[in-house]
């Protein structure tokens, strides 16, 4: 089932084209990218109060991410 978002499908293209520019224009590494990556997650993650409300949050990003990367 697909995942129905309350964002715009053009909201999201020009967030992630922004951020994509930023990390190729200098040839960011991979690793590089993927850790600064996951400090920008981890940063807005620890926006939300409730800790328990993070961890249930954190749970379904790592869950999502591992299925969008899954071979079909």
């Amino acid at each position: 089932m697909p995942i129905v978002s309350k964002y715009s499908q053009d909201q999201q293209e020009k967030l992630f084209q922004s951020l994509l520019a930023q990390l190729t224009q200098d040839q960011i590494p991979r690793d590089l990218a993927l850790m600064t990556l996951g400090n920008l997650v981890t940063h807005v993650l620890n926006q939300e109060p409730s800790a328990n409300r993070r961890e249930q949050l954190a749970k379904q990003f790592g869950a999502i991410l591992i299925q969008s990367v899954q071979e079909k």
